[in-house]
């Protein structure tokens, strides 16, 4: 376990000052005021003539109702940081509040920093409420354009998920995190809580759950705000937090109440780290959080055309919707602008006065300027073991099994023990570890629980670096924090339920996507997902378990984030996983089983493999310098064993056919090189696979993603793809195959109805094949197990 020198920070005074409470009124309200100026205004920014309807954007987009309860926090833990030197990330759950977020990253002047036509003066403030949600500007919700942000507004419901994950081996970092009400509601959110009993307060960081209650999502009331506060309470003493409330709508009363939660909040965090940091305690941590009720659009309009709207689901976004056209909304909303004072908050030139910064903190203090935010600044290499310590001997392809996941347990071992001290990967799953054969890693780093450990338990600790938890929202949102605050993982899962994370991959691939096109954001490392447990080999969980769609849907997203990889043995999963854990601003999957699989290549043919993408396996094929009659091609470990033994069928009982074998690794490498960076020019696709031979193409999942992949080339019209055709089952391997015509004697056939000449010429052998299938059906019905020849059948070319 790693030392630590420990003192405990200064604490912070609960009790404001009279000049202490002034200052962080003024910076309150200068956010308020540039957060509504950002909905509304393309000119005249500090009101020094009579608001005009041209001064008012033609479209109105954005969010009012939750940007004074974000601002509030902004400025409070602003103060924080400047007092105590703490280093803090803020994750705003409540995306729509991203004015409010983008107005204090401007008043603090990070925003200028990365972006400096935005000047903090008043032509930058012109510019920043112009570009608000406005065509060639930024989005409405916080997003990667914003510093300081690891989090995109539309990511409703991983909010402490990300927070936790940038604790997460950060043991001096802070990450006061933003619940909004209507976010508390969704399954990913309501799951998150329970990351406080994977928080090792020795090597982690800390997370401020804040609780904003302002009573409405779009148009309904929200649960928690409607919650009988002994209730409320309970549900979250509960889930094993301390709640503090800030409640009111007077700005006073709420400032002064919020000063002394965080005093109270990060007074009880520094004991709790004291002790455990000191050995003095091994009791799970029973952390603080704040539960801040504050009205929805406070300090906005209170009524509207006759209608309540501040406290309201009516303020969620715009409360004025009609300035352009309405003369009471125009007065309604300079009167609104005027209540802040701009002219006691921003100077002659429009900079913010000396009292409205005053508690705010210098350098890479600040919120938008912390470098956790951009992770790529923090990023160290990953050691990167020799593979050779690792491979597997292949005398002859085809003859020996390993399972490459076990394997590969063993790599990812030994990058655990090389980041032992430095604490920068984790792996992640959903109760999988072992059942994906990643065992050795236990040899090193247990699992990480702050629960009660039992005798009979096995590798459990205080401070692992495995991380279970039977929740693939939370895995995979710890390990988007994980990653984008600059450290790396893998996220092992059954493929199967890689769905249940649908829209969290799509989000994060987004978000690398933007991030990508700004100069600023340095490079950070990939998510990596290691799928198993895979479609073909659900031998005792059957159709449940069996979905191979997850490809499909990464494929669908930016060509420059994703890519997809289906190493066909444990050489080429080592190189595989080589490759992805080094790599920068990807979403990698590798698709590699965990049962025992022939051994095809070498490690050093295995490297050139990989390299390539795709490439013909020539021992495998019966071309000697012939043009093929015919190619077979496969991706993934089953459709390379199935496609060798219908080669090895051909050999035999068709010498005189030249046959082609080309195995596909990266699945990209199908795409015309303008669709995707690794995609191949038609010049090399054209040599691998022939121009207008027949290619039967063996593929591990759905077979339409191969002819969508592939539609452009000038081969597609004799392409005839086999893969998973939802039908699943409990049963044996090889029935898996026969029952989505995948197998080796359907591969034959369709060899022999699609070479020209054949179909004529060899209806016997075709006949044997389809009688064979037969024979294999009865069989297994009444043994069990596989037909003998399969279940002994091994490489002879």
């Amino acid at each position: 376990m790693q030392e630590f020198t420990y003192e405990t920070p200064a604490p912070v005074a609960p009790e404001l000052s009279d000049a202490e409470l002034d200052a962080l009124l003024a910076h309150w309200r200068a956010a308020n005021y540039l957060a509504v100026g950002q909905i509304y205004l393309m000119d005249n920014p500090l009101l020094r003539e009579p608001l005009r309807p041209e001064q008012i954007k033609p479209r109105l987009l954005g969010h009012w109702g939750t940007v004074p309860g974000l601002n509030l926090v902004y400025t409070h833990v602003n103060r924080l940081i400047r007092l105590r030197r703490q280093p803090a990330l803020c994750v705003w759950g409540p995306g729509h509040g991203g004015p409010g977020v983008l107005a204090n990253s401007w008043l603090e002047g990070s925003y200028s920093d990365v972006y400096p036509d935005i000047s903090r003066d008043e032509r930058g403030m012109k510019r920043l409420f112009k570009q608000f949600s406005f065509p060639g500007g930024v989005p409405s919700h916080v997003s990667p354009e914003l510093p300081g942000s690891i989090h995109e507004g539309g990511e409703l419901g991983y909010s402490l998920l990300h927070a936790y994950g940038a604790a997460f081996d950060n043991p001096d970092l802070l990450v006061p995190c933003v619940i909004g009400d209507g976010e508390s509601e969704t399954g990913p959110l309501a799951g998150s809580w329970h990351s406080n009993k994977f928080l090792d307060p020795v090597h982690d960081g800390a997370v401020l759950p804040i609780l904003h209650l302002n009573g409405y999502k779009i148009a309904n009331p929200t649960v928690l705000a409607r919650l009988p506060e002994t209730e409320l309470h309970d549900l979250l003493r509960g889930y094993g937090y301390r709640p503090i409330e800030v409640v009111g709508d007077d700005p006073a009363h709420v400032h002064r109440q919020m000063a002394g939660a965080l005093a109270q909040a990060v007074g009880r965090i520094d004991e709790i780290q004291a002790e455990a940091r000191r050995g003095r305690s091994t009791d799970r941590a029973h952390w603080p959080m704040i539960i801040l009720r504050t009205p929805k659009g406070w300090t906005g309009p209170k009524l509207v055309d006759g209608l309540p709207v501040e406290g309201t689901w009516r303020a969620h976004q715009v409360p004025l919707a009609e300035v352009r056209t309405d003369p009471e909304h125009l007065r309604q909303l300079e009167e609104w602008m005027r209540s802040y004072r701009p002219e006691e908050l921003f100077d002659e030139e429009g900079r913010p006065r000396a009292r409205v910064l005053e508690c705010v903190p210098e350098g890479d203090l600040r919120l938008g300027a912390s470098p956790h935010a951009n992770g790529g600044r923090l990023t160290r290499s990953l050691p990167a073991p020799p593979l050779e310590d690792f491979a597997v001997t292949v005398d002859r392809p085809g003859t020996s099994t390993h399972e490459p996941t076990r394997v590969l347990g063993q790599y990812l071992a030994r990058i655990m023990e090389l980041t032992a001290d430095r604490r920068d990967f984790r792996l992640m799953g959903p109760d999988e570890t072992a059942s994906n054969r990643l065992n050795a890693v236990y040899d090193v780093t247990a699992k990480t629980w702050q629960e009660e450990i039992l005798p009979v338990d096995e590798h459990l600790t205080r401070d692992g670096r495995v991380m279970e938890v039977l929740s693939e929202h939370m895995c995979q949102g710890w390990l988007e924090g994980y990653t984008l605050t600059g450290r790396h993982g893998m996220f092992s899962t059954y493929e199967a339920f890689a769905h249940i994370i649908d829209s969290m991959a799509n989000q994060h691939i987004k978000w690398l996507g933007t991030a990508r096109k700004l100069p600023w954001r340095r490079p950070v490392p990939s998510l990596n997902y290691l799928l198993s447990s895979h479609v073909w080999r659900q031998d005792h969980n059957g159709f449940s378990h069996q979905d191979p769609g997850f490809i499909d849907h990464v494929l669908n997203k930016s060509p420059e984030v994703v890519r997809v990889y289906l190493p066909p043995d444990a050489n080429t999963a080592l190189s595989t996983a080589e490759h992805v854990l080094q790599s920068r601003e990807y979403v990698n999957v590798v698709m590699a089983g965990k049962q025992p699989s022939f051994d095809w290549l070498t490690l050093d043919e295995a490297r050139g493999h990989c390299a390539r993408g795709a490439g013909i396996w020539e021992w495998a094929g019966t071309e000697e310098g012939r043009l093929p009659d015919v190619v077979l091609a496969c991706a993934g470990d089953t459709p390379t064993l199935e496609i060798l033994a219908a080669a090895q069928i051909l050999r035999q009982r068709l010498p005189e056919l030249a046959v082609r074998v080309v195995n596909v690794v990266d699945l990209a490498r199908l795409l015309p090189a303008s669709e995707h960076p690794h995609g191949m020019p038609d010049a090399d696709f054209d040599g691998l696979f022939t121009k207008d031979k027949p290619v039967i193409f063996a593929y591990h999942g759905y077979p339409w993603l191969i002819h969508r992949l592939a539609y452009r080339r000038a081969v597609h019209p004799h392409l005839h793809v086999r893969g998973y055709k939802e039908r699943g089952t409990t049963t044996t391997p090889f029935d898996m195959v026969v029952l989505n015509d995948l197998d080796r004697y359907r591969l034959v056939m369709d060899v022999i109805d699609r070479v020209p000449g054949l179909a004529q010429r060899q209806a016997a052998l075709r006949q044997e094949m389809a009688d064979t299938r037969t024979r294999h059906r009865a069989w297994v019905r009444e043994y069990g197990e596989d037909l003998p020849e399969v279940a002994q059948w091994h490489w002879e070319g």
